[in-house]
């Protein structure tokens, strides 16, 4: 296992767990940050043993509080475009890599912490936790997803409110506009976070990454074109064991025991 700077990397129960460990900066991406979780993205993507992922922040205050400030201060045109895509592949890379991520968001998620959390695929939130993509007080515009996830995910009227006003909301109105799944007490946020994705594990790791791809495909593609992708996926789907085994336990009413072949 990679040893790792500015975030936590643990395995167990088939979920990985990473933390954004910079809590004196309130877990702030630096670009060595967003490195760091490249890589364990990564290192969760590649270990079998691993079905799901969690995303934290360390501290009570903050999940990711935003970016660097000091650092993308000294950016300049084409270095800009390179911090942001930066940004973009390690949270594409996440969103795409076939393994469910649920975001614990702890604190403030603010900026490209709030952008972090979009990629995850589903979201949990402390009743404590704030909410804002406050890029443009800054002169800039989110720049690693938030202006393509956050309107697919709440629409484009709210979204653009949360981007052209830069304000925060809490953690209630996060979960009225569909921006957080489920909200949790503070000392209760890892329990039941834990206890969402150990639900999911328990289903077919085949079936939940071809669920993801069919999901990820259609935001962007004709309904023809998804559909057909669909069919194709639940076509495939018929020839694992995972199938044979879901429907014989369902048959013989037992707890199915997938091995994901």
């Amino acid at each position: 296992m990679t040893t790792y700077d500015s975030i936590q990397y643990e395995t167990g129960d088939a979920i990985a767990t990473i933390t954004v460990n910079r809590p004196d900066k309130l877990n702030a991406l630096n670009a060595a940050t967003i490195d760091e979780l490249h890589a364990a993205f990564g290192e969760a993507h590649r270990d079998d043993g691993v079905r799901a992922l969690v995303l934290t922040g360390a501290g009570g205050k903050a999940f990711v509080a935003g970016a660097d400030i000091a650092e993308l201060a000294t950016m300049g045109p084409l270095n800009g475009i390179r911090v942001s895509r930066q940004g973009q592949d390690a949270f594409r890379f996440l969103e795409t890599m076939g393994k469910p991520v649920v975001a614990a968001v702890n604190g403030f998620a603010l900026g490209g912490g709030l952008e972090l959390a979009l990629a995850c695929h589903l979201r949990v939130a402390s009743s404590k936790a704030k909410f804002g993509l406050p890029e443009v007080k800054l002169g800039i515009i989110p720049g690693y997803g938030g202006t393509i996830r956050l309107p697919r995910l709440v629409g484009r009227g709210r979204a653009l409110e949360l981007i052209l006003t830069g304000e925060m909301i809490d953690a209630a109105e996060a979960h009225r506009i569909g921006l957080v799944n489920r909200i949790a007490e503070p000392e209760q946020l890892m329990a039941e976070t834990r206890a969402l994705v150990g639900t999911i594990v328990a289903n077919g790791p085949i079936a939940l990454a071809m669920a993801l791809e069919s999901v990820d495909h259609a935001a962007t593609s004709s309904t023809g074109n998804a559909l057909r992708l669909e069919s194709d996926l639940f076509g495939l789907l018929a020839s694992t064991d995972d199938m044979r085994e879901g429907m014989q336990a369902f048959l013989e009413k037992r707890a199915a025991a997938f091995k994901g072949r």
